[in-house]
């Protein structure tokens, strides 16, 4: 990736936006029948991440092959940062965007009226790691270490809470080093911290690629936290039910087609953002670390989109116990499954 170590990847996974118009018939989504006979087709606003890469590959080859024209969809892309989008998608600014679950349960907490539809990351992929070089392998080892973090908010800090309390340690028990620069990354490379929060299909895969192996913590034995899904307001879901529900089932087809031969991702991806191509090798090893966090732990590409509501309870639960739901919400407030397999 053409910027540096860490800003690319904690960057890159920050969000998705893709924007289009409004359906020309309100209650269904449905085309509509223009002047000519030949149906309209329906515009959608979806959002991808802040920086275009090649882990947006579903929704680049759903567009490149078709998909979303064969469901009668027009879609555009355009890329926001996640606390910006979900606050555009409640307003119905834009149709569809990908946002982090533990970022959907505040906000509608605070009367935001989004809804998550479908899981885009079944195995939650904020993590801590730290070199295999480390005496660090379990979460009651980060007591008295050197943490680095974007900062106190967010995926990552919510993950780090629940990994430590794991341990019976809070934030108290570790130094937490901020960098607002997304560089915590280069600052483990570099031997500055002892461990950071990042995402396990970046960071990770990077120092990998530079000769750094890591060990990986992961959260998802210890709460089942909701990662990024697709996300819709209310009144976008009333106005264009039928579309969104298109948009997801075609995305979902274009993710078990990548799952099944990585290339035709990569190829996508690259289409999508040539510079990518500089670099096949690595975009080749973060999509196979992607791919690995589409399903759940316990499944397989069959589970794709699908919504653990007894993780969502859990989750809901949990950020209670943090101060981050100050009006109580319920799993019918927050999920709702649009386009999933039967």
């Amino acid at each position: 990736m053409p910027r540096s170590l860490v800003a690319r990847a904690a960057a890159a996974l920050l969000v998705v936006f893709l924007v289009v118009g409004c359906s020309p018939q309100p209650g269904s989504g449905s085309p509509a029948a223009s002047a000519l006979g030949s149906p309209a087709r329906t515009q959608l606003t979806v959002g991808l991440g802040y920086i275009p890469s090649v882990q947006f590959a579903p929704f680049y080859l759903a567009d490149q092959q078709g998909y979303y024209r064969a469901a009668g969809l027009d879609v555009t892309f355009q890329n926001k940062i996640d606390p910006d989008l979900v606050t555009l998608v409640g307003q119905g600014a834009i149709d569809i965007g990908v946002a982090d679950g533990t970022s959907v349960i505040p906000a509608r907490s605070q009367g935001i009226p989004v809804r998550y539809l479908a899981t885009i990351y079944g195995t939650y992929p904020s993590i801590v790691f730290a070199k295999t070089t480390s005496d660090i392998s379990a979460a009651g080892e980060l007591k008295g270490k050197k943490i680095g973090i974007p900062g106190r908010y967010g995926s990552s800090w919510i993950m780090l809470q629940a990994l430590l309390g794991s341990a019976q340690l809070t934030v108290n028990d570790v130094t937490i080093i901020e960098y607002p620069d997304f560089g915590q990354g280069a600052a483990v490379q570099q031997g500055a911290v002892d461990a950071a929060t990042g995402f396990a299909n970046n960071e990770p895969v990077q120092l990998k690629v530079a000769g750094v192996d890591t060990v990986v913590l992961h959260v998802d034995g210890i709460v089942a936290l909701p990662g990024p899904g697709l996300i819709s307001s209310d009144a976008t879901l009333g106005a264009k039910h039928d579309a969104v529900a298109a948009f997801v089932g075609a995305t979902l087809k274009a993710m078990r087609e990548i799952q099944a031969n990585p290339k035709v991702g990569v190829d996508a991806a690259i289409q999508a953002v040539p510079e990518l191509a500089s670099q096949r090798s690595t975009q080749e090893a973060i999509l196979d670390a992607t791919i690995a966090t589409w399903a759940p732990p316990s499944g397989g590409p069959d589970q794709y989109g699908r919504i653990n509501r007894a993780g969502w309870q859990a989750s809901i639960d949990y950020l209670g116990r943090l101060g981050l739901v100050p009006n109580s919400v319920t799993v019918d407030d927050l999920v709702r499954e649009v386009g999933l397999p039967s």
